[in-house]
């Protein structure tokens, strides 16, 4: 008797780590799953390089990343003069951005890359995009490169729409004229 119950004991502690180690395997392939749907990526802000552009410190490696959808107006490009409201993008992004930890999304329509070797990506700040808030407070135009369309192209549009309606950044009236 004393053999079947040690033989019961040991066959219930087996049966026991068995249920606890599926469970914990069915919980690492949820985790694993949902990091692959939402496909993001954490990272910190080194640097705002200016409206639609950042560097950033991700799986501990330094990376730059250019945001999609928007394209800010140009501050650093020698080639070019300060575009109006450069500055303004470019401060807004600083502010908002500097040192803080974002989450980094892909978009499967788009390059990994750009030709420069940047990171394409969508940018949020806890739940906020912030690509379609800097549009959406008329700091940048949206942008759709070389007319390839992108995940959340329409909402970015639908955006700048209403910028443009409601005037806000470089929509006010007499903000970008030249004299």
């Amino acid at each position: 008797m004393l053999v079947l119950n040690k033989f019961i004991f040991l066959f219930l502690g087996l049966l026991f780590l068995y249920i606890f180690s599926q469970i914990l395997i069915q919980k690492t392939v949820q985790n694993k799953e949902i990091v692959e749907i939402n496909n993001q990526e954490v990272a910190r802000v080194l640097r705002v390089i200016d409206g639609d552009t950042i560097e950033v410190l991700i799986n501990n490696k330094e990376d730059t990343v250019r945001l999609i959808g928007i394209d800010s107006p140009e501050t650093l490009d020698s080639r070019k003069p300060v575009q109006c409201f450069g500055k303004e993008a470019s401060n807004k992004a600083k502010e908002m951005l500097s040192g803080k930890t974002i989450r980094l999304e892909p978009d499967t329509t788009q390059s990994n890359r750009d030709k420069y070797g940047r990171l394409l990506r969508y940018v949020f700040l806890n739940n906020l995009n912030f690509n379609k808030f800097m549009i959406s407070e008329g700091f940048v135009h949206e942008y759709t490169y070389q007319n390839n369309p992108y995940k959340h192209m329409e909402e970015f549009k639908n955006a700048e729409r209403i910028a443009r309606e409601e005037k806000k950044g470089l929509w006010k009236e007499n903000v970008c004229k030249t004299p």
